[in-house]
């Protein structure tokens, strides 16, 4: 049966709700198809040629899981996925869905060939996610009714479609869930050059004047995040139109970043905070998450997502068995002294 393609798109989580009303504001700058995409080349080619693929054999595109840190561009690729397969999107999240009646009743709306979007699809609770096995892999889903013995099964079978998955904890996922996804791919920090991209595109876009001195300023501090520069950009944007004459230069663009916190390598007043409990309280580390998190008064899962990897990434984080430990180059950057690692101390007392 030929997929029936431009339909409306539905981004609620009840498949019979309005059209999405975040397009107005928050996807005014995200692109809508892959030639508009930038950054994460091999990701974009790779599903450019699976959802080409599925067009031309009018089949429904193979179940997708995308991971990654925040802010790359995993809930754009979904939209991408469903714009270029001119089918709607149903957009919903893992601790949205409490009940396994919550998918069920999502899943039995799809028409063939939709996409459903689940963000945060680690945070599934476990009866949920059991519903999602047989529905993504025989397309149907085993409802019990009453209980004991007078309790009765029923398979409800289900039009075909395509899961969208997005995580930033892959290795929370059960295995049977991941095993199940048909194509998997990792989106990784952008580069400098690429951020710089997004950032003129943007600016374009908004109708802002910047000159590639700025682009290049605020990319560098944006800690390699499409959704972190987007957010600079505004902010900046706000000082220029306030203190200046609405053009945005690199000096101006320093002044307004330093207002807002955020120092020379994209680090926030959070990532400071997080390296001075480490280098301060702990002397360098190594310290466990949950130690770090009780003397900052954060909660874990806040650091884990938010500080962390581009922290491990910039190479001022180490993540060992022992604990997190703050790097020489970290020590360097925010003036503090480094404690060498204690193996290292006892080897020289040796000699």
């Amino acid at each position: 049966m030929p997929i029936e393609r431009n339909r409306p798109t539905i981004t609620a989580d009840e498949c019979a709700a309005a059209p999405d009303e975040a397009h107005s504001s928050a996807l005014d700058l995200r692109p809508k198809n892959f030639t508009e995409y930038i950054g994460q080349r091999q990701v974009v080619e790779t599903l450019e040629i699976a959802v080409t693929a599925a067009r031309q054999r009018e089949d429904v595109l193979d179940h997708v899981l995308l991971y990654g840190p925040p802010g790359l561009g995993k809930t754009t690729l979904a939209h991408i996925i469903s714009n270029e397969l001119g089918v709607p999107l149903v957009h919903t999240s893992g601790p949205a869905l409490e009940k396994g009646g919550d998918l069920i009743s999502i899943l039995t709306h799809l028409k063939r060939g939709d996409v459903l979007f689940i963000d945060e699809i680690h945070r599934l609770p476990k009866i949920v996610e059991e519903f999602l096995y047989s529905a993504m892999e025989d397309f149907a889903v085993d409802i019990i009714f009453d209980k004991g013995m007078n309790a009765r099964s029923y398979r409800a079978k289900l039009e075909q479609f395509t899961l969208v998955g997005a995580t930033t904890r892959p290795g929370l996922l059960s295995a049977p869930l991941r095993d199940r996804f048909g194509l998997q791919r990792s989106l990784d920090f952008y580069t400098e050059q690429d951020i710089e991209r997004v950032i003129v595109r943007s600016a374009g876009l908004m109708e802002v004047t910047i000159n590639l001195a700025a682009a290049a300023e605020i990319a560098r501090r944006s800690r390699g995040t499409p959704r972190i520069a987007n957010q600079l950009l505004r902010r900046v944007r706000d000082f220029a139109q306030v203190r200046s004459d609405g053009s945005i230069t690199a000096p101006l663009s320093c002044d307004a970043l330093a207002l807002e916190g955020i120092d020379a390598l994209g680090l926030t007043p959070l990532d400071v905070r997080f390296l001075d409990v480490i280098i301060e309280f702990y002397k360098g580390g190594p310290v466990g998450l949950e130690a770090i998190a009780a003397t900052m008064q954060e909660e874990p899962d806040t650091l884990i997502d938010m500080v962390e990897p581009f922290l491990l990434k910039a190479g001022l984080l180490l993540r060992t068995s022992s604990g997190r430990k703050a790097t020489e180059q970290a020590c360097r950057h925010l003036g503090k002294r480094y404690f060498k690692p204690q193996s290292h101390q006892m080897d020289m007392k040796m000699e």
